[in-house]
């Protein structure tokens, strides 16, 4: 579904992606690891088309994304994503409904809104939230509760590939396995191709098919989560165990 190419980028003399690397077979979960600051966000923002990379390319279902043109055609592809942002990203002055619903509210084919709040609640229910939910707003919710609503929102237009921005940030252990659980089902419930950047080992371990390991700007290692302890990899050993001696403190 998504293929990445020596993809380079360069801020100034910040070198962050130096040749990734890098396939998302469709349908499948990959979880890209690594420390703060090794380009995560960056590889995501490249996708999206919020960042354009210096060399490389990007293709999703065989599609050139790099030389797409025109707005509709950029509005054709955004729509197949959907995404969960760390911090949550909710409208503070929006009852929940309408940020669950805020892209189909918009835009030429906007739906109306009664629909759309109906359809709100339906997904805010698949999130494990009732209805009373709905017209509340973020500011009344607990963090846990406002990740899920991102979650709501992420899933609203049944995209065909969802993102997911560290999703458990700042929650206790409990609410995190909570995120994990609901993210795998629908994940897998969706058919949906997903992309998740975390450095929590128990996401890891509960979201991914796939991990990679990105540091220094490029892939370090990939494949499935179950030869992560045994990958006789140092980088990804040294990573995945928060061992404070190895390859990657040496090389800070």
């Amino acid at each position: 579904m998504i293929t990445l190419n020596a993809l380079e980028k360069s801020f100034g003399q910040n070198h962050v992606l130096r040749g990734v690397t890098l396939q998302v077979p469709k349908g499948s979960s990959m979880v890209i690891i690594g420390g703060s600051g090794t380009g995560k966000s960056v590889l995501l923002k490249c996708i999206l088309g919020l960042v354009t990379p210096d060399r490389g390319t990007i293709t999703v279902a065989g599609q050139d994304i790099l030389h797409a043109k025109g707005p509709k055609a950029r509005s054709a592809f955004l729509d197949r994503f959907g995404m969960l942002f760390q911090g949550g990203a909710l409208f503070d002055s929006l009852p929940v409904w309408h940020n669950v619903a805020f892209r189909l509210l918009r835009g030429a084919q906007a739906m109306p809104a009664q629909k759309a709040r109906a359809l709100a609640v339906e997904k805010l229910r698949r999130v494990g939230l009732g209805p009373d939910v709905a017209d509340r707003f973020p500011a009344e919710l607990s963090g846990g509760m406002q990740k899920r609503v991102g979650l709501a929102r992420a899933i609203a237009t049944d995209p065909e590939i969802i993102f997911f921005d560290e999703p458990t940030a700042g929650l206790d252990p409990i609410m995190s396995g909570v995120i994990n659980s609901l993210i795998r089902e629908i994940v897998v419930e969706m058919g949906a191709t997903a992309m998740t950047i975390t450095h929590d080992m128990t996401s890891v371990r509960a979201i991914a098919d796939d991990v990679a390991m990105l540091h220094d700007g490029t892939i370090k290692w990939c494949g499935p989560v179950a030869q992560i302890d045994h990958s006789g990899d140092a980088y990804l050993d040294q990573f995945i165990h928060g061992r404070a001696t190895g390859p990657i403190a040496a090389i800070r």
